[in-house]
Parts: structure tokens; C-alpha cells; sequence
């Protein structure tokens, strides 16, 4: 069978996406920029503050950025039809 994506929630796929994005960065960037600033001269060092804001900006561009895609993707769907995947039944 195949089916079409006819609408894609923009809200909803934007929480998911920028919360993902959120702790993927948190896992990965802030033990970066924390090691990167202990060899730093203290003077060029940033701020620990702006270091823990990173995941919060991850969080914030990742929400809005999946929220536009979303939007346009929904008004595309008019046009030129959704995204198309074939699907079964388990056991058949």
C-alpha cells in the first residue's frame, strides 16, 4: 500500500526536533567548549554562562527551523503531493 504525508505538525515536530537538538548539543558541545576553554589564557576564555547557553540556542534555532520546514512542507503538499512510502502489514 501506498500512503502520503498530507500534513506534518509544525509545533509538535518542532518541540521534538529542537529538544533533540537541544541534548545532542548538550552532550556533545558543552564537554567540547569546556575542554577547549581550560587551555585557553583566561583573558579569551568565554564565559561559563555563554557556554551552558549553547543547548538553549540549539533548542531555539532547532524548534524554528523544523516549524518553517513544516509549514512549507504543508503548503507544498497542495502543489506536488506528499511524501510517498509503501507500507505492510506484519506477517503477510
Amino acid at each position: 500500500m501506498k500512503y502520503q504525508i498530507t500534513r506534518l505538525s509544525p509545533h509538535q515536530n518542532g518541540k521534538v526536533c529542537g529538544i533533540l537538538t537541544a541534548a545532542t548539543s548538550f552532550v556533545v558541545f558543552v564537554p567540547f567548549l569546556l575542554f577547549i576553554s581550560a587551555y585557553m589564557p583566561e583573558d579569551d576564555r568565554p564565559p561559563f554562562l555563554s557556554i551552558l547557553l549553547v543547548p538553549l540556542f540549539y533548542l531555539v534555532m532547532g524548534y524554528i527551523a523544523v516549524m518553517v520546514g513544516c509549514a512549507l512542507y504543508n503548503v507544498a503538499v497542495k502543489y506536488i503531493g506528499g511524501v510517498e512510502y509503501d507500507a505492510k502489514e506484519e506477517g503477510r
